[in-house]
């Protein structure tokens, strides 16, 4: 009810009755104005009433609503620009030559004020359902709902007229199928509808019978049901009898909601038509991105079932997104470079392709658990600041974005790789190479030195003069640098005038570390040097050469 005329008196002149405004109406496109008057002994009361809309300035006389004798008025035939304009009204009463003041009401819009009327209701039965066919509130060339006539939604209550205990209450199309009911059996219903924005309810039909029919000798199919595998769709669906065929439809969601018939705009599917079997199989190119209806219908020769119940089915919830194919690849300064491609599965027509993504990434490095996990719109991107020769893994997966079903692929393959050196241990690793060959020639150098240093002390290659050794043969001359346990005999020889040489043998302890050689008329003694053998030679002739003299 409309609040527009509040409760305000209007009072006529000279000792007129006091009329009270007590409201109206507005239900679809019907203009209710009404009041009351406080005296009904009063006769001969005319009421007449004006509107205006926002911008003008004149008033103009309200249709419908001149001279009424009664306490209400209908202003339906008003032609108004647009129902989202303000209008004023007044209204006055009169009798005889005297006449009220204007009692002007508040201003108001009339599709906020407008109430939902309920819609007409038309069905239809069938064995185990009823068609209904709604036509949507207010006249065919409605002005209240001419945009929202596609927008209403219908609420249904149906039940037994046996029983009125076992409603069911549902959301129905403008042509809709009510499903689940019994053969042979009287059903009552009543509708309303109501617009989600802004929010509207309106009122119930009148309550409508019907009967439903006898069994149909030919059942429909039941239960289907539809799933996408990889990139084709599989519809699959139960039924009892055997040596019958299907065939199956699709129609386009939106023309449910639009208020006319449409049973010749469902198209056959392909690889659907004249199955044995049941279920079928057809690519997922038969339907675009979007909201779809599919039926099926048995055949036996020349007797078909009735159309099973309609299946809704949303591409989106049913899409399919591949895991992306990651590639890694070190760079300089320690860095990997990841790309994005996409999947193999579907480099015909990408599922991924049809829609904006986004891709969860998890980076970790190879011998830690430790993960990050970050969201990247990008398909090339690069890690930076890694530990230099460090083996990192990658893996991601593929999302939809700012979807509210939150669909993603799995995640792909791990993929692994190792960083390159950074800067900083590039320099060291030249600046050692540098070092290397600068200090090779010097340890070089030094171990030749030292090598030649422990020959010289330990393993001595010179040898005494040949013309000497000979009386050496018992026992080898060894390095008296070098110690031992044994007691050392040490032959001596003395070189005389008379060419003859005395042999002595003398017997030293180890710890005199010397040998003693007397001689009778020469004092020179035969020392040899460890030079070399050249040189020992040559020492040795000078003896004999003296011996002789």
């Amino acid at each position: 009810m409309l609040g527009f005329l509040g409760a305000t008196t209007l009072m006529l002149v000279a000792g007129a009755p006091w009329v009270l405004p007590a409201g109206g109406a507005i239900i679809d496109d019907n203009f209710i104005l009404k009041w009351k008057s406080s005296s009904e002994s009063v006769s001969n009361v005319t009421f007449s009433a004006d509107y205006q809309i926002t911008g003008m300035d004149n008033w103009i006389k309200l249709p419908g609503c001149q001279y009424v004798t009664s306490t209400e008025c209908n202003f339906s035939s008003i032609k108004l620009k647009s129902v989202y304009e303000k209008i004023k009204l007044r209204i006055r009463a009169e009798t005889g030559n005297s006449t009220s003041p204007w009692y002007e009401v508040e201003p108001f819009i009339p599709f906020q004020e407008a109430q939902i009327g309920p819609p007409d209701v038309h069905l239809e039965a069938e064995d185990k359902a009823i068609i209904i066919n709604l036509s949507p509130p207010g006249t065919k060339n409605s002005v209240m709902w001419a945009m929202d006539s596609s927008s209403f939604v219908y609420s249904l209550v149906i039940w037994k007229n046996s029983s009125s205990l076992e409603e069911r209450t549902k959301t129905v199309y403008a042509r809709d199928k009510i499903h689940q009911l019994s053969p042979e059996t009287t059903y009552c219903l009543k509708v309303k509808a109501g617009l989600r924005s802004p929010r509207k309810v309106g009122v119930y039909s009148p309550v409508y019978c019907i009967n439903t029919t006898v069994k149909h000798h030919l059942p429909s199919p039941e239960n289907l049901e539809i799933n996408a595998e990889n990139r084709v769709y599989v519809l699959k669906w139960n039924y009892t009898y055997e040596n019958v065929t299907f065939q199956a439809q699709w129609l386009h969601a939106f023309l449910k909601k639009i208020p006319e018939d449409h049973s010749d705009k469902w198209k056959q599917i392909p690889n659907c038509e004249n199955v044995k079997t049941t279920h079928c199989v057809f690519p997922q190119n038969v339907f675009t991105k979007g909201i779809f209806f599919i039926r099926v219908q048995a055949s036996n020769g020349n007797s078909t079932s009735l159309w099973s119940e309609e299946k809704r089915f949303n591409t989106e919830m049913q899409t399919i997104l591949f895991p992306p194919v990651i590639n890694m690849k070190p760079i300089n300064d320690a860095s990997l470079r990841v790309g994005i491609g996409a999947p193999k599965e579907s480099e015909d027509k990408s599922v991924n392709q049809l829609y904006p993504l986004i891709y969860e990434v998890i980076f970790r490095e190879n011998t830690s658990d430790t993960e990050r996990d970050v969201l990247e719109k990008r398909t090339d991107f690069t890690f930076s600041n890694l530990k230099p020769l460090t083996v990192y893994c990658v893996k991601a997966r593929a999302l939809i974005e700012n979807d509210r079903w939150n669909r993603s692929s799995v995640f792909s393959d791990t993929v692994c790789e190792k960083t390159k050196p950074g800067s900083t241990s590039q320099a060291w690793l030249i600046a050692g190479i540098l070092s290397a060959i600068l200090l090779f020639p010097a340890v070089f150098y030094g171990v030749k030195v030292v090598s030649r240093c422990i020959n010289y002390v330990f393993f001595p290659s010179s040898k005494p003069p040949s013309t000497i050794d000979e009386y050496f043969a018992e026992q080898p001359l060894k390095n008296l640098l070098l110690s031992t346990s044994e007691e050392q005999t040490e032959i001596c020889f003395i070189v005389e005038n008379t060419n003859t040489i005395t042999t002595i043998e003398e017997t030293d302890q180890i710890d005199d570390n010397h040998s003693r050689c007397s001689s009778q008329t020469n004092r020179d003694s035969g020392v040899y040097s460890n030079e070399d053998e050249n040189s020992g030679s040559k020492i040795g002739e000078e003896i004999l050469r003296q011996a002789a003299v």
